[in-house]
């Protein structure tokens, strides 16, 4: 039995998809559009179902990208998403907005399941409802309530899934495809459906609300016009210090596991192009997605449980005033805030915007925020060439600057809107209708589950990118055109010998110029002259081409090249070795001001193919992609010029 799994926004539907299916679950896209599909099986006394989790819609009449995929899908029976019953999660403590969206689908006569969930809320808002005559009003639905963020009622909705049984009649879903472009008809209807719901209200209601929540109270400092900035801005500041210092722990760990496992198998392996392959090109690819995992972990521990308290909903109402100048909705900050996760998904969620200006500026900007591929590139250029030291004894100087990276994607995005409000012409002004749901403790089952679904997609699709470039780099870095590797490194030897440098320091200068006359030498040798006025050499530069795939594969490059360089036999951590890079004239490599150079470079640029292939999608147009890659080319090369004119 296929299920819809549906409700309006913030009802805690995710957390009962969550318990329901557990780990059985996998996320794709609805056909045709970008919209995130989750699908999960359930077991229940040997029967399977499979849950379908539709984004959250206030109303059967569709508005945006997400409430059309509710509406084909429920108002289609050819439709591949078509269910055999409906499971509706409705806010208990906000009953009376939820029951419009019940009530359309009630009328679909599809078997149906109210799940009246957050009672815990409903009751500390004084309200309470007499269940049998929610069921009289609706005599046909399955009432399960249920305490979801608890655990509580998951047992009574798996053994209703058993008592569903089938309706006939499709009277309203034909009346909705008849209005679903009439708005004036959807309006009427829509009035006329919440003074009916107004009415039946006393009847069900036990209590009524006595006195002030607590969420009111809460709200009265959170989203203060003074302190609702000052205290999102400090929550930040703490989430960049934390993750910055409590991860690094676990990287070093891994970093050094890596190495000492590569060094291990150089000498345990016979030698040929076999062992180099693993120990230069497959094991550094592999570590440089593993050391990762504790910090982006760590981002998306936070931002789930910012999600899951109901705050996130508050940045969106404060930032409303902050960001209508710049063109962009308080919506916008959805977007903007996923992007620091993943540039993809923030962009697909752009879609809930109903402004198209607002929604294309939104989109357009949306890769400026620093997303959780940027954090390898800057948690390695961080610990290279800033020290670690506090400032005033307790502020770390790294996390400092890794906040303001962020700081500086941000405020660049918040520029570039007020251009491209500029730009982009329209006579329709947008609005914010937005709900505030009540603050609630995070369910740690819900957390964690985000993170692991989060964490898993990282490392297999930027794992997957990151392993087959590191493996056609090394490709490309051990091998050259004929004979001009074996020539140039005969010739180093010779040089190098002669001027009394010990066997070791001759293996690694050989090394070097084998490196430099490969494939990927010659590469990088031909784009030096425009990256070096930004400080940067040859081996920065294959690096920089490599990432075009994806940003984090930076990483995974320079362990590739310095992997091959050190010949394998280095059991060194890539830091380090990036640390002791010396040019032709024995100046470091990178110092203070490459370094940072590089780190501005990296909040600037589109190096994400992906991304790039989703904004075209949601755009439907290859237009803007590219007015969006050349922007932020454009700004990466001259901010990084200039950051290493200003430093050096």
């Amino acid at each position: 039995m296929k299920i819809a799994l549906l409700g309006n926004p913030n009802t805690g539907k995710s957390t009962v998809f969550n318990l329901l299916t557990g780990m059985r679950q996998h996320i794709g896209n609805f056909p045709g559009v970008t919209v995130e599909k989750k699908v999960g099986k359930i077991n229940v006394d040997n029967e399977e179902y499979e849950l379908i989790d539709f984004p959250g819609t206030y109303s059967i009449y569709p508005r945006s990208k997400d409430e059309e995929v509710v509406y084909r899908s429920l108002c289609n029976n050819q439709s591949v998403n078509y269910p055999d019953a409906i499971i509706v999660v409705v806010d208990a403590s906000n009953l009376e907005r939820n029951l419009l969206f019940f009530s359309q689908a009630y009328d679909l006569q599809l078997p149906i399941m109210m799940v009246l969930n957050m009672t815990d809320l409903a009751k500390k808002k004084h309200k309470e409802y007499n269940l049998d005559e929610i069921q009289k009003l609706f005599p046909e639905a399955l009432i399960v309530e249920a305490n979801a963020r608890a655990g509580m009622g998951i047992d009574r909705i798996q053994s209703a899934l058993l008592m569903f049984k089938g309706r006939e009649g499709d009277t309203f879903q034909t009346e909705v495809i008849a209005m679903v472009d009439n708005i004036a008809q959807q309006e009427i209807e829509t009035e006329a459906r919440f003074k009916r719901i107004a009415s039946i209200l006393p009847s069900i209601e036990v209590i009524r609300l006595k006195k002030d929540s607590k969420s009111n109270k809460l709200d009265r400092i959170l989203v203060h016009p003074v302190w609702g900035y000052a205290i999102f801005t400090f929550i930040l500041f703490i989430l960049f210090q934390f993750i910055f210092e409590f991860a690094s722990i676990p990287m070093d760990l891994i970093d050094s596991s890596f190495s000492s496992l590569s060094d291990f198998l150089a000498s345990s392996l016979p030698n040929g192009v076999f062992t180099d392959l693993i120990t230069q090109g497959i094991v550094p690819g592999i570590g440089g997605v593993v050391i990762f995992i504790p910090q982006i972990a760590l981002l998306f521990l936070f931002i789930a449980i910012l999600e899951e308290t109901g705050y996130l909903s508050r940045v969106v109402f404060i930032m409303d005033r902050l960001v209508r100048p710049f063109g962009l909705n308080g919506k916008s900050m959805v977007p903007l805030l996923s992007s620091v996760a993943c540039a993809i998904p923030g962009i697909m969620s752009a879609r809930t915007i109903p402004d198209w200006k607002e929604r294309m500026i939104t989109i357009m900007v949306a890769p400026l925020m620093s997303c959780s591929a940027r954090i390898p590139v800057y948690t390695l250029l961080i610990a290279l060439v800033i020290p670690n030291k506090l400032l005033l004894g307790f502020i770390s100087l790294q996390g400092l600057v890794l906040f303001g990276l962020y700081s500086l994607g941000t405020f660049s995005a918040l520029g570039m809107a007020v251009i491209l409000k500029l730009l982009i012409k329209t006579k329709k002004k947008g609005f914010l209708m937005l709900e505030m749901p009540s603050y609630k403790l995070p369910s740690p089952r819900n957390v964690l589950i985000i993170v692991w679904e989060k964490v898993r997609i990282f490392v297999w699709d930027a794992g997957k990118i990151i392993l087959a470039i590191s493996i056609v780099l090394w490709v490309l870095a051990t091998y050259g055109p004929g004979d001009r590797m074996s020539e140039a490194g005969e010739k180093a030897q010779i040089e190098y010998s002669e001027k009394g440098y010990s066997e070791v320091e001759v293996d690694q200068y050989v090394a070097s110029v084998e490196l430099e006359n490969s494939y990927i030498g010659i590469m990088g040798k031909t784009i030096e002259p425009i990256i070096e006025p930004m400080g940067y050499d040859w081996k920065i530069g294959i690096s920089l081409i490599a990432s075009f795939a994806a940003r984090e594969v930076f990483v995974g490059s320079m362990a590739t090249i310095y992997a091959v360089q050190d010949d394998g036999e280095a059991n060194r951590p890539l830091i380090e070795k990036m640390r002791s890079e010396k040019r032709s004239d024995g100046a470091p490599v990178y110092t203070l001001a490459s370094g940072v150079s590089l780190m501005v470079f990296y909040v600037f640029a589109m190096q994400c193919m992906a991304t790039l292939a989703v904004v075209k999608r949601e755009t439907k147009s290859w237009k803007w992609p590219l007015i969006q890659m050349g922007y932020m080319g454009v700004l990466a090369y001259l901010g990084a010029w200039i950051t290493f004119i200003i430093l050096s």
